[in-house]
This record gives C-alpha cells, sequence and structure tokens, in this order.
C-alpha cells in the first residue's frame, strides 16, 4: 500500500513533466513559424512601401502599424515570408549582410617607416591618394583632377598590400579589404550586387579606400563566348566599371587593385579616368635588401651577423622572403637553445628559404 509521502513524490514528479512537455510544445510551435525576409525599402508610399528581395525581385508591401513613420528609404527591414509585411526594421550597424570579408577592416597599424625600400612608390602614393583625401581644396583651387585611383602591380611578396595599409593608416581613411576572387559568385547578379555593396559602404563611410587584392580574378581580358561562370565574372567586372564611373575623383573614396598579372588585365580598368595609374612593386635592389632586413631585424637579439654578406645571398628576394629569412634564423638560434641570432642561424635560414622558393618554381613548371 502506498504511504502519503509516496503520492506526493509522484505528484510533484509529474508537475515538473507536465511543465518540461509544455516548454517543448511551445518550443516546436516557435521552430514551425515560418522565417522573416530581409529586404530592402527603395521607397515610401503613404503606409506603404517597395521593397527589394535578395533576388532582385520588387514587390509593393504593407507596414506594421507601430512601425509607422520609423521606415526610411534604403533601410533594411524584416519582412513576413508570405505577405511580405514589414514587421521589423534592422539596426543600422547590422543592416549590410555582404560576407564578412567585404565589411570594413580593423584600422591597419602598418606606417611608412615599416615599408623598406620602395622610396618612389611612397611618394607617388602619397601625391596620387594620400593628398587628395587630405587636401581636396588644393585641387579644386589649381583645377585638376587626381586619379580615382591606382593600380598596384608586380611578382607576390613585394609590398602592395603593405602600401595599401601605410595608405589608410597616413590617411586615416576607412579601410575596405577584399580578395577579386571573393566577388566571383555562384548565381547571377550575386556579383555585381555584392560590387555595390562595397562602394555603397566605402561612400558611407568617406573618406575610405578600397583595396581589391587579385584583381586580376574579376579584370582579366574579356571573351566573346564562354560558360555562364565566365559571363558572371564579366557581368560582375562591368558593374565594378559602372562604379568606378560612377564617383567622382575627389568623393573621398579612393580604390587600390593589385595584381600579379598585369599581362591579362583588361584595358578597359586601367584607362584615363579609372585605375589610370600604374606603380609598379618589383622586387628590391640590394639598396632595398638592406633596408628591408635592417626594419626586420632591429627587434631581434644579433650577435657577430655581417648584414652586408647576407644583403647579398639574398638576391632575388621579396621583401617577404626576408623576413621569412630572420624568422626562420631565429628558429635555428631557439632550437639551439640560445637567446641570440648569430650569422650562421641566418646563413641556414636563407638557405633554407632558397630551396623552398626552387621547389615551389619547379613546381609551378610542372603544373602551371
Amino acid at each position: 500500500m502506498e504511504t502519503c509521502d509516496s503520492i506526493d513524490l509522484n505528484n510533484g514528479e509529474l508537475i515538473k513533466l507536465r511543465l518540461a512537455l509544455a516548454q517543448a510544445e511551445a518550443e516546436l510551435e516557435r521552430f514551425k513559424q515560418p522565417p522573416l525576409v530581409v529586404c530592402e525599402v527603395k521607397k515610401i508610399i503613404d503606409n506603404k512601401a517597395i521593397v527589394k528581395l535578395a533576388n532582385n525581385s520588387t514587390f509593393l508591401v504593407n507596414i506594421l502599424p507601430e512601425l509607422e513613420g520609423q521606415i526610411r528609404e534604403r533601410d533594411h527591414v524584416l519582412a513576413e515570408q508570405r505577405s511580405l509585411s514589414i514587421v521589423r526594421k534592422l539596426d543600422n550597424n547590422i543592416k549590410n549582410f555582404a560576407p564578412e570579408s567585404f565589411r570594413i577592416s580593423k584600422k591597419p597599424d602598418i606606417k611608412w617607416s615599416e615599408i623598406g625600400g620602395l622610396w618612389s612608390e611612397i611618394q607617388e602614393l602619397k601625391e596620387v591618394v594620400e593628398l587628395p583625401l587630405k587636401k581636396p581644396g588644393l585641387f579644386k583651387k589649381i583645377g585638376i583632377q587626381p586619379p580615382k585611383g591606382v593600380l598596384l602591380y608586380g611578382p607576390p611578396g613585394c609590398g602592395k598590400t603593405l602600401l595599401a595599409k601605410a595608405l589608410a593608416k597616413s590617411t586615416k581613411a576607412t579601410f575596405i579589404e577584399l580578395v577579386g576572387s571573393e566577388l566571383v559568385q555562384k548565381f547571377i547578379g550575386e556579383g555585381s550586387k555584392l560590387v555595390k555593396e562595397v562602394f555603397e559602404m566605402a561612400r558611407e563611410n568617406a573618406p575610405s579606400i578600397i583595396f581589391i587584392d587579385e584583381i586580376d580574378t574579376i579584370a582579366s581580358h574579356r571573351i566573346e563566348s564562354g560558360t555562364s561562370a565566365e559571363r558572371e565574372v564579366q557581368r560582375t567586372f562591368m558593374q565594378l566599371l559602372a562604379e568606378v564611373d560612377g564617383f567622382k575623383s575627389l568623393d573621398g573614396v579612393k580604390i587600390i587593385g593589385a595584381t600579379n598579372r598585369f599581362d591579362i588585365l583588361d584595358q578597359a580598368l586601367i584607362r584615363p579616368g579609372r585605375l589610370d595609374r600604374l606603380v609598379e612593386i618589383g622586387p628590391p635592389g640590394p639598396k632595398a635588401r638592406t633596408e628591408i632586413f635592417k626594419i626586420h631585424t632591429n627587434g631581434m637579439n644579433l650577435k657577430k651577423v655581417n648584414s652586408k654578406r647576407l644583403v647579398e645571398l639574398m638576391t632575388g628576394f621579396s621583401g617577404a622572403d626576408i623576413r621569412l629569412v630572420c624568422t626562420e634564423a631565429g628558429y635555428f638560434a631557439i632550437r639551439d637553445k640560445r637567446t641570440e641570432v648569430n650569422h650562421g642561424d641566418f646563413l641556414q635560414a636563407v638557405a633554407k628559404v632558397k630551396v623552398c622558393e626552387e621547389d615551389s618554381t619547379e613546381h609551378l613548371k610542372m603544373f602551371g
């Protein structure tokens, strides 16, 4: 026969189970609710709005009564999936739905003094990009239009990205960094839409610098026919040209393109009025290698290092290669349980990097 205590205990467990079941059913109902659609408001008409969806379709929809007067053109909103009625306004800080890589990068901390051997290139970039952003009134007084953008070209590892970041640092401009291949999208129209978003972001946060690395992936020679993917790349490229043509050289937006394949670029990109200032960033010479080596060894604990001899051995090395040599030399010292880096460590590092370079070259010959 059950006691009173056991009956009370069972009733308590039953209540807990019923509460858990009710919570589970409520959660299930929440999951069954249709998702909300993200769209952009193009125009307000009385208490209705013309909205544009991600697939570029436009609709005239209702606005929830409690949101009257709060919705503006160019706002991003959430709409009910079936009727597309606007039920919520998105915060301006999260309205841009471009991939993370297109969003505003953290302010670069690269200084001009940290870039070695590119004296004439730095001077040219200061005149073409930095001066118009800092002193636009000077160009208005003189009556000339500075270039809208610059193309940096040359072999990899020679400082193209560093120069772009140093420009953003010196001008205190918003730095928007992306890789050209990230603009190549799977579905028709997505690539050109992303290009629009990037330039819209740049205008909203001016003064700003848009840095497109590997720009040749979307700006190579156009062909008359090809696959649907190639045609989509061409559409994205045409949108890029349209955006460049759509702003003035003193609007506070500058474009910097970078490429290792100048030979395959479409001439439409580098004609006057677009990226018409071409700056070649080539491999560093002896004097430049000496300065780069000095920059990268500035904080190292060195002992009896013949830097002049090492610079001679690093003939043909890029700035990135020289930095790698310094890092590898430090590792050789660590393996020998030393806190000082000597000349022998650097010799081993130079040999290691040189072997890697030769192996990479052979690989490109075989499979490139």
